[in-house]
């Protein structure tokens, strides 16, 4: 699975994004996930969609705020970015994995070693 993230650009604090990440096999069998790695800081966790849309997951940081979601029709997922803030400046990433089973969602999913497959990552930058 090849992934392409798009749609990051520059944004005035309480403004909003929408990011894109397209894959290039069938992605019906992965989780797929939203990461961001700020200038000098380490990767770390968005956001989590699971395979069928049925369960998602945030991290505080961005709950009520941000909203993954997917088509498997055209193997994308997205993340709707709102009221951003400058500290959400940063690369973002998708990644997919295959899927977990239920009971270790997400808790198997929030390290970037989880991950098997990964977009280039697309810049946001958030203004004050």
């Amino acid at each position: 699975v090849q992934l392409q993230a798009s749609g990051g650009g520059l944004v005035q604090a309480g403004g909003s994004l929408s990011l894109s990440c397209a894959a290039s096999g069938r992605t019906s069998n992965y989780d797929m996930s939203w990461f961001r790695q700020a200038p000098g800081k380490e990767r770390e966790f968005v956001a989590v969609i699971n395979y069928n849309s049925m369960s998602t997951y945030y991290t505080d940081s961005v709950k009520g705020r941000f909203t993954i979601s997917r088509s498997n029709v055209k193997n994308t997922v997205y993340l709707q970015m709102n009221s951003l803030k400058p500290e959400d400046t940063a690369v973002y990433y998708c990644a997919a994995r295959r899927r977990v089973i239920a009971s270790e969602f997400p808790r198997s999913l929030l390290s970037p070693n989880d991950y098997n497959y990964w977009g280039q990552g697309t810049l946001v930058t958030v203004s004050s």
